[in-house]
């Protein structure tokens, strides 16, 4: 595939400033003159253009640039960086069409172990990020950061596409994750409705209240669509219907770190900021590059193999006087993360079990007797 025709290199400007050798840019390979190779790369930075499915915002790539502008110049971490910024995706006549490109280029990279990151445009975009996997052969799990869950029955793409993951078919979605929406910006019947699904979501509040808990969730995730309006207005002005409550933006960043750390994770976009919207100083950008940079060091500092049967992994059995009789946990010597079994039904599809993300908390609460909540929903949701 060459995927060369499908991306606009990136503008000289950003490519000929003078940086110092430690900087993040003198770390990765870039689209200027010349195509990026591929080969050995393990996460490709992918800019986007389209805003067709936001209201009145213009479409153009300076807003994937000033996020460069920032992140280019950040320090670089101490890994060797196998990077590569492939340059602005040309949008298609319709957005259709931008989410069938989007959908290829996932498709390929990630068959080539090379993790996409998706930067700029509107959040509606994610619909091609979710297609990458339709023909992946497994069930995918998504994680999406909102301060408003994108479902409503009509509206502008970006506010009605989350609908579409949760209701495609074929349907490949195993499970989804809706962390730090506001209540006051939410349709009860919306919570209720991935209730029902047996869904996960978090409203903001209860993310701040034991911010631990929300790990094994991202830890849980195939993919992640980060909506950049769920940090507060005055930490990112320069976002799509920005909101003056939300995250902080070192709570961003923790989400980015924990999502860089997930070994499953695969492919992450960053939508919703616009340079036009953004503050003189582009405090937004600023924002976002961090966050990124902060991705790209959990990504450098994966430490797990999830070879639960190996040596890296201290495996603990609680017995309880219900059914089921014992619960079976893994705890990663390495990391010091938590896991645990729970059975299936459809033992050709999943080999009798499958070990999902906890916490040290779920484990404490199957040694009280207690099934913990998460067992619970995740065999709800298994065949």
């Amino acid at each position: 595939m060459d995927l060369q025709i499908f991306f606009e290199p990136l503008p000289e400007h950003l490519y000929h400033k003078t940086k110092s050798h430690n900087s993040f840019f003198s770390g990765i390979h870039y689209h200027g003159e010349r195509f990026p190779d591929l080969q050995g790369i393990q996460l490709a930075i992918i800019g986007l253009e389209d805003y067709r499915g936001a209201a009145d915002i213009p479409n153009g790539p300076e807003s994937a640039h000033a996020i460069r502008e920032k992140l280019f110049l950040l320090k670089k971490g101490q890994e060797l960086y196998k990077i590569a910024d492939l340059g602005t995706l040309k949008s298609g006549e319709t957005i259709k069409e931008t989410y069938q490109l989007m959908r290829s280029i996932g498709e390929f990279l990630i068959n080539q172990e090379i993790l996409p990151v998706f930067i700029g445009g509107s959040h509606d975009l994610d619909v091609g990020q979710f297609l990458a996997f339709e023909k992946m052969r497994k069930m995918v799990s998504v994680l999406t950061v909102d301060s408003k869950m994108d479902m409503e029955d009509e509206g502008r793409p970006d506010q009605t596409h989350s609908s579409q993951l949760i209701l495609h078919q074929p349907n490949f979605l195993f499970n989804y994750c809706h962390l730090a929406y506001q209540s006051f910006l939410t349709d009860s019947d919306l919570v209720a409705t991935l209730e029902k699904l047996y869904f996960d979501h978090v409203r903001l509040g209860k993310l701040r209240d034991n911010f631990k808990e929300v790990e094994p969730l991202i830890r849980n995730a195939d993919m992640l669509s980060f909506d950049l309006c769920a940090i507060k207005s005055t930490d990112a002005p320069g976002t799509i219907d920005c909101q003056p409550f939300g995250m902080t933006s070192e709570e961003a960043c923790q989400v980015s770190w924990f999502a860089g750390t997930n070994e499953k994770l695969s492919s992450i976009g960053f939508y919703g900021y616009h340079e036009s919207l953004d503050d003189s100083r582009h405090t937004t950008a600023s924002v976002v590059a961090t966050m990124i940079w902060y991705f790209i060091e959990g990504f450098y500092h994966r430490k797990d193999s999830l070879s639960f049967k190996s040596s890296d992994y201290t495996k603990y059995t609680v017995s309880l006087d219900s059914t089921p009789s014992v619960l079976h946990f893994y705890k990663s010597n390495l990391s010091g993360k938590w896991w645990m079994e729970v059975p299936v039904s459809d033992t050709g599809k999943f080999g009798g079990h499958t070990i999902i993300p906890c916490s040290y908390e779920d484990y404490q609460t199957a040694q009280r007797g207690e099934i913990p909540e998460r067992w619970v929903n995740a065999q709800l949701k298994l065949p």
